[in-house]
């Protein structure tokens, strides 16, 4: 299938334990084609056998997503840091592999930011070209386990409040050439990009090949459509790069304007939101759908 289309696990709940499996169902129905699932840690009650299957029934494939800590970052100062970082990223893709999952995705790097209340600093030359060398290391050490398990880490980049070490599209080229190897590519969000990029279109035809993952995201983290991103724009420039993977919707942003309310955080859907995914789901599939023939 060309360009499935998915939905992260956490649009329904978080965290999201054995018992939520239901909603596995519940995202075939409404249309999707995947899920997007945070890679389960032991506190979230989650059996891989369980997902697998749950997974299979409702007629899903599953894509990963990494989480990083400060404890897990391979561009640390501190060596501790960086092997928990390598073994992280090694026990992600034995997970990966017991779940049937070809990809893995997020900032891979570590080094969290705002969500970890670590602030910007200023970096000497000297500390920026050791943290890029850790980065470029740590990943040419795991990227070739997850290409002989059948496997591809997909590097993503954050915005300049959730991370320093990679941002922008070119900064992620530049890390994931220097790594030279197929188990690792880029990871491409639209939320992260309308921060950073000069022009969304053109750093995705820029990534071209290197892309393997892709999260179709508006700028205030609503459904697709809500927003002001350009979505025949951004599907033209993924055919136009040869992209035929998958493309999740991750839309965080409730109904709720309240001032004060802190909506960086992720919040509880607080009504049935199936048409409003429906509708995203359906704007996707039609910029497709005409990037496919508007050449």
């Amino acid at each position: 299938m060309k360009n499935p289309i998915g939905i992260i696990s956490m649009q329904f709940t978080r965290p999201f334990t054995g018992k939520d499996l239901h909603y596995f169902a519940k995202a075939a129905d409404l249309g999707f084609d995947f899920i997007e699932l945070l890679v389960p840690e032991p506190e979230d009650n989650l059996p891989l056998a369980d997902v697998r299957a749950a997974a299979a029934d409702a007629g899903l494939f599953l894509v990963l997503a990494a989480r990083v800590t400060p404890r897990r970052s391979i561009a640390s100062e501190d060596a501790a840091n960086r092997q928990g970082g390598i073994d992280y990223l090694k026990q992600t893709v034995d997970v990966a592999t017991e779940l049937g999952a070809a990809i893995i995705g997020g900032p891979l790097y570590g080094e969290p930011m705002v969500f970890a209340g670590r602030p910007p600093v200023p970096r000497s030359d000297d500390d920026i070209a050791a943290r890029a060398a850790r980065t470029i290391d740590g990943l040419a050490q795991v990227a070739p386990i997850a290409r002989d398990a059948g496997v591809m880490f997909g590097l993503e980049p954050l915005n300049r409040f959730e991370t320093d070490i990679v941002s922008t599209t070119r900064q992620a080229i530049e890390v994931v050439d220097a790594v030279g190897d197929a188990g690792l590519g880029i990871m491409l969000d639209t939320f992260h990009m309308n921060m950073e990029e000069r022009s969304i279109p053109d750093a995705i035809r820029l990534a071209g090949h290197r892309i393997v993952h892709f999260q179709a995201n508006e700028n205030h983290r609503g459904h697709a459509g809500t927003g002001h991103i350009d979505w025949p724009a951004v599907m033209r420039a993924l055919h136009q790069a040869r992209y035929a993977g998958p493309i999740a919707l991750e839309p965080f942003r409730r109904a709720d304007d309240r001032v004060a309310l802190p909506i960086a955080h992720w919040r509880a859907p607080r009504e049935d939101e199936s048409d409003k995914l429906r509708a995203g789901l359906g704007v996707i599939r039609n910029a497709l759908a005409l990037a496919e023939v508007d050449q």
